[in-house]
């Protein structure tokens, strides 16, 4: 990394390891730059159209790995790491690994083959075999004698434990392979054969349940699974899983499901975790994988917080594309790729010149020319006067009104200009006060006074002789008037009735009208805040150290048992020693 003279631009320096360790990009970027900016400039630059699939990992200090947030600062999440380094892997497997195509497609099958180099694809024997087929048929096509002698199988490097038998039983299958197959034809077959799998698309994660065994935590576009000796014993699908969660070490999922009598149930299953940043990157990968198989669109991805009140939260909102937009957008390419064709076709059969009664130009154009010519004598912007405010819309910048096209002139216009021709011949008896209308009238006219323009019609100014001071209450407006202008009396003005006659009452502060006093936040939050502390604290304290039945449920659930063992514990038992010592 370097830094120029002018720190407005700064650059820096970052390697990109693809998939094959022996591919490198250099990549620079600025202070300024989201990790969004990073990805898609390495899509580009590898011509990969599917770019969602697809993400950046990295190692931090701790060891700890993590994927590159898309709407985070690169340098924030880097910022201790010299060099910066990462990895382009694939982020999300598709269910179908040829919605993929072009270099996209080829990236996920060199992923797979990572997968089952370093022992993610976990499989049998035979399974293992039939892949590592595919993968000689790939790299060295066809069997040839001549040249495939002796065991020529033990140069490639195809699975985790690649023994003598395995190499044995690859090279068999790769000479009952069918001789002069393109090496697209051995890539699609090993993807069909890998999918099917289930370990398909998992990275697993080593965790421990509440015996204390060792098991391992993975998560794909199926759902959550858990692995005992490479063999999937739990799976929840993503309709089961209600929420995601972890407290400290733990990781929390809460489960809701029909059983076999079709009763709805709720479970919640919980796995400790090595470390808590371990824990944390585990819940963002659960959460991100089933926002994106999911979610509709990334518009309905709300912000989701983790972590519990005894430990640290945080808290994530998905960045691009779902899976289903990704689906849609395709769908909608093809189909106007096909209407595109079509119509060229149909352009190039017809023989027929043009004629009045054969128009070819543009169909917006002839439709917006079909209209009335009443609606398109003058342009909207000037079809009424200017006197006329329409409020809750926002002016132009030559003060003309933004109206939507094509809108008709409805009687609640009319109304308005009535309602405010009103409002001047009473603005000019009130001599500056602030009012409210009765209930008798609309609530379109009294939103007129609230939302920033006087009686006049015309907006509020910065003018020191008509500034008003509004006090609210349950039922009317109070006003007090300038002090310039009368400094020795205050007058309400109270709302009257439509016949314009408005009474004028002088304040006494012995009559018994209620106080106005002055709301302070802090008076009501903090007592709020320290009753709250208080109860829970006692309740957390009660459920812990009494033995009732009813509350042997709540002892027993994940989070309580965290609770107890990580934070509750240690803390009773530094209070018992500090006494002891006092005592």
């Amino acid at each position: 990394m370097f830094k120029s003279k002018n720190e407005c631009n700064v650059v820096y320096k970052c390697t990109v390891r693809l998939l094959d360790d022996s591919d490198v990009l250099e990549c620079e970027f600025q202070p300024f730059h989201k990790g969004i900016y990073l990805v898609d400039h390495i899509c580009r630059q590898l011509d990969i159209k599917e770019k969602d699939y697809f993400g950046l990992r990295y190692v931090d200090t701790g060891k700890q790995r993590h994927w590159l947030d898309l709407a985070k600062s690169i340098l924030k999440q880097c910022k201790d790491i010299d060099p910066v380094l990462f990895s382009l892997r694939v982020k999300f497997y598709p269910a179908d690994p040829f919605r993929l195509t072009g270099n996209g497609r080829i990236m996920l099958f060199q992923q797979l083959k990572r997968d089952l180099r370093h022992g993610r694809l976990y499989c049998s024997m035979g399974e293992a075999a039939a892949l590592g087929a595919l993968i000689v048929q790939e790299e060295l096509g066809d069997y040839d004698e001549l040249i495939h002698v002796g065991n020529y199988v033990s140069s490639l490097d195809l699975a985790l434990r690649q023994t003598e038998s395995l190499e044995k039983k690859i090279i068999e299958l790769h000479k009952k392979r069918k001789p002069g197959q393109h090496p697209s034809v051995a890539m699609d077959e090993f993807m069909g054969i890998a999918r099917g799998l289930e370990t398909y698309g998992i990275d697993p994660h080593p965790v421990k349940d509440h015996r204390g065994s060792l098991l391992y935590v993975g998560i794909n576009h199926a759902g959550i699974s858990t692995f005992v000796a490479g063999k999937r014993s739990q799976h929840f699908r993503w309709n089961e899983v209600h929420k995601i969660n972890f407290e400290g070490k733990m990781f929390i999922a809460h489960l809701s499901f029909t059983d076999a009598s079709r009763e709805p149930k709720k479970h919640t299953i919980g796995f400790k975790c090595p470390s808590g940043p371990a824990c944390r990157y585990l819940w963002r990968c659960a959460i991100e994988q089933m926002l994106f198989f999911t979610l509709p669109n990334s518009q309905h991805a709300a912000v989701v917080s983790g972590g519990g009140f005894f430990s640290w939260g945080t808290k994530f909102r998905y960045t691009g594309r779902t899976e289903r937009e990704i689906l849609t957008e395709s769908i909608n390419a093809l189909r106007e790729q096909k209407m595109t064709n079509s119509t060229s076709s149909k352009r190039k059969a017809s023989s027929v010149p043009a004629t009045p009664s054969s128009p070819q130009g543009d169909l917006a154009q002839i439709r917006y020319s079909s209209l009335p010519r009443s609606t398109m004598s003058e342009p909207l912007g000037c079809s009424m006067a200017p006197s006329i405010l329409i409020y809750g819309q926002d002016t132009g910048v030559n003060g003309s009104l933004q109206m939507p096209s094509l809108e008709p002139v409805c009687e609640e216009a009319r109304l308005r200009s009535s309602n405010i021709d009103r409002l001047n011949h009473m603005g000019s008896d009130l001599s500056g006060y602030a009012f409210r209308d009765s209930m008798e009238h609309s609530s379109t006219e009294s939103g007129l006074t609230a939302s920033g323009y006087d009686a006049a019609g015309k907006p509020r100014g910065n003018q020191n002789d008509s500034k008003q001071h509004l006090y609210y209450s349950s039922k009317q407006y109070y006003a007090l008037p300038n002090p310039a202008l009368n400094s020795s009396s205050s007058v309400g003005i109270a709302s009257g009735k439509h016949s314009g006659k408005f009474s004028r009452t002088h304040s006494n502060p012995n009559n018994g009208g209620k106080s106005l006093r002055k709301f302070h936040l802090l008076h009501a939050f903090i007592p709020s805040v320290i009753f709250v502390v208080i109860a829970m604290a006692g309740t957390a304290v009660l459920i812990m150290e009494s033995e009732l039945e009813m509350f042997e449920r709540v002892r027993n659930s994940p989070e309580m048992l965290s609770l107890r063992y990580q934070y509750y514990q240690p803390l009773k038992e530094f209070i018992i020693e500090k006494l002891g010592k006092k005592v």
